[in-house]
């Protein structure tokens, strides 16, 4: 179920920190994402913090100020006195639904002088610091929940037969690298790996070499509080309580590599090289109010099976959330034009949920450990505009983009750099973001 809606989301609310209320920012105080970061000014430790406006709250450094020290509270800073967001997520989420309240009541405007005062000392501009992944994930599974997304692709391979005959009935998903999941702003070094051309006879070998079909995948992830023991499942109605909250994702993919290598055991190498983080994750708790219905199947299209059925999930399982993608060229970089959007997609059109995802992969038994990340796969919408890839934008290469430079791109050049992007707005509620995610392409090493 999703969390109730309390004073921490009532728009009128605002902060002593000035930048936070400003109408565009991503992080007014009625956000609060946590994240993992390091000062650049010395020689520090990775710290939890909070993003306030253009600010990171130290929390460490607040619960050594004996500012989050209440009962209610003291479970979840405690777990803060971490390098990861691992031990926040294990408490659960009462403590953490308890912290955001109490660091909301600090940060508000009205905040009693102590605390404002106190508070301050530990606030730090989020431009002198390098973000962290935000966990650490010891494991990382990616769905494929896009209806329009898998459509998109499978009329590409099987323009008769588009979506296999599991699609509606099961979320699909493979498990990931979590060893390449890297944090916002690092280099994406081009992979190599085995491929053959399409219209190659049977008999012709493969090549290896550098990938000529490198590509993005617009995503969100969600990441696990508390988990489950081996053997247990998580009941849909209970799913979400085990949800700490979200972020972007890239997943860089190989198209080439993918397309050799995926018959019959699915994503490989293709994928395994590299997957981009945003560093802030918005919490449940901040999602509240942009909560809607899950995806309307179509007519005729079956039920979810019963264990993938919830009232609750299919009445508020949805996020109105609103992704973009941008790509800016090395010769756009050099003549100061801006970073192009290639599309802009919305999380509601997801055919699953995340609670239908998050308990169809516990459904045999799977143990999930809080810092583990789900991913939804590629989120796209019905309209071109809407595609979150270059595959599907460019119908496998057949349909160049067209830069403001005049360059054209079927799919990723060396120096490219991709960002995305996200945020949820709702009348009546402070607009809240998600950050940025972004990364640029390298060249492929010379060995």
């Amino acid at each position: 179920m999703k969390p109730a809606l309390d004073e921490t989301h009532y728009s009128k609310v605002q902060s002593w920190v000035e930048s936070a209320n400003i109408a565009e920012s991503d992080f007014p105080i009625q956000n609060l994402p946590f994240g993992v970061f390091r000062r650049r000014d010395a020689v520090a430790h990775a710290r939890v913090g909070v993003a306030i406006g253009d600010r990171i709250l130290d929390l460490n450094g607040m619960q050594r100020e004996g500012l989050l020290a209440e009962k209610s509270v003291r479970l979840a800073a405690n777990a803060c006195a971490s390098d990861a967001l691992n031990p926040l997520m294990a408490v659960g989420t009462g403590p953490r639904r308890a912290l955001r309240q109490r660091l909301h009541a600090i940060l508000r405007l009205d905040a009693a002088a102590s605390d404002r005062q106190a508070a301050a000392r530990h606030l730090v501009a989020q431009a002198d610091v390098e973000m962290l992944l935000p966990a650490s994930v010891g494991d990382y599974t990616d769905f494929y929940a896009s209806i329009f997304h898998a459509t998109n692709v499978g009329k590409l391979f099987r323009p008769d037969n588009p979506l296999l005959p599991n699609y509606k009935y099961i979320p699909i998903g493979y498990h990931g690298r979590a060893s390449s999941l890297v944090a916002t702003g690092t280099a994406i070094r081009r992979p190599c790996g085995q491929t053959r051309d399409g219209d190659a006879e049977p008999s012709d070998a493969p090549k290896f070499g550098p990938t000529l079909a490198l590509d993005y995948e617009l995503e969100v992830g969600f990441f696990v509080s508390a988990g489950n023991r081996l053997g247990e499942t998580i009941p849909i109605g209970e799913a979400e309580e085990h949800i700490f909250g979200i972020c972007l994702v890239n997943d860089w993919s190989a198209r080439d590599i993918q397309a050799w290598e995926y018959q019959p055991l699915g994503p490989f190498l293709g994928k395994s090289f590299a997957t981009s983080l945003s560093p802030w994750v918005v919490t449940m708790e901040a999602l509240a109010p942009f909560r809607t219905a899950a995806f309307a199947r179509a007519e005729g299209d079956p039920a979810p099976l019963p264990y993938l059925f919830g009232e609750s999930d299919q009445e508020q399982g949805g996020l109105d959330l609103w992704l973009e993608v941008s790509l800016l060229s090395v010769r756009m970089r050099e003549s100061g034009i801006a970073p192009l959007v290639l599309g802009r997609s919305n999380y509601r059109d997801m055919y699953w949920t995340m609670a239908q995802m998050l308990t169809h992969h516990a459904s045999n038994g799977c143990n999930l450990r809080s810092g583990d990340l789900l991913a939804s796969g590629t989120v796209s919408g019905a309209d071109k505009t809407a595609r979150g890839c270059l595959l599907e934008l460019t119908s496998r290469g057949k349909d160049p983009v067209l830069l403001p430079t005049g360059e054209q791109r079927k799919f990723l050049e060396d120096g490219d750099e991709i960002i995305l992007r996200g945020f949820c707005e709702r009348d009546g509620f402070r607009r809240i973001g998600l950050g940025s995610c972004g990364g640029a392409i390298l060249p492929a090493s010379a060995s």
